[in-house]
């Protein structure tokens, strides 16, 4: 069985060079986690601030680290955010000023992506597409979070094939927020796609992907 290290040099080699591999760590050993940093791997995805105060110790190696689960207001405390380089799950103005609030008082700018709720799922985190432009624009007026791209998942499918729509909606609203030239906004990424429909994302415009299966195992996200 090819370990993580080798699926990820497989990955990093089929992927397009443009396309930023995230290892969705949630569940996955610090062991593991190394390895695949080592491997290449350079940016680590984590749902959980527990989760991520218990594994980060443990793989000192240069990665950033994104929180991509659901971020809850009683979460934001600086002791959470000092764990990650960026917030993948912005998707009020709330939320977006609590962070704000709590990097003032760390005196550092947070890096933040946009959730859009691609399948306007109800049950579901993410604003929606119709709506997120003038999210962007809100946050773009606080002094401590920078938007820097979109996050989306879509609803979950039977097939690769059955995320397109929700992908390809996704990049357009990207490349419309793109376009605008918003002061502060930089629209570097465009995260979507998770193990088993990372490669039509690549199709439809991704700039960064999320596994967690692919390379840690089937019982991973």
């Amino acid at each position: 069985m090819a370990t993580v290290g080798d699926t990820v040099k497989r990955l990093l080699r089929d992927t397009p060079a443009h396309v930023t591999i995230m290892a969705a760590a949630k569940g996955a050993a610090p062991e593991q986690v190394r390895e695949a940093v080592e491997a290449g791997i350079g940016v680590i995805g984590q749902n959980y601030f527990s989760e991520a105060r218990r594994v980060r110790p443990h793989v000192p190696l240069p990665a950033e680290w994104h929180f991509i689960g659901r971020l809850r207001p009683h979460d934001i405390r600086v002791g959470n955010l000092r764990l990650f380089e960026a917030i993948q799950s912005i998707d009020s103005l709330d939320l977006a000023r609590r962070v704000d609030a709590k990097c003032a008082a760390m005196d550092r700018a947070m890096p933040v992506f946009v959730e859009v709720n691609s399948g306007r799922e109800p049950q579901k985190a993410g604003v929606y597409p119709e709506a997120a432009e003038a999210l962007v624009r809100e946050i773009a007026t606080l002094s401590h979070v920078r938007v820097v791209g979109l996050m989306t998942m879509g609803p979950i499918g039977d097939s690769p094939n059955s995320y397109r729509p929700f992908f390809a909606e996704t990049r357009q609203l990207y490349s419309h927020i793109r376009r605008l030239g918003i002061p502060g906004v930089t629209m570097r990424h465009l995260s979507m796609g998770t193990s088993e429909s990372y490669e039509t994302a690549i199709e439809e415009g991704a700039t960064m992907v999320r596994l967690g299966a692919t390379l840690f195992g089937t019982h991973h996200g």
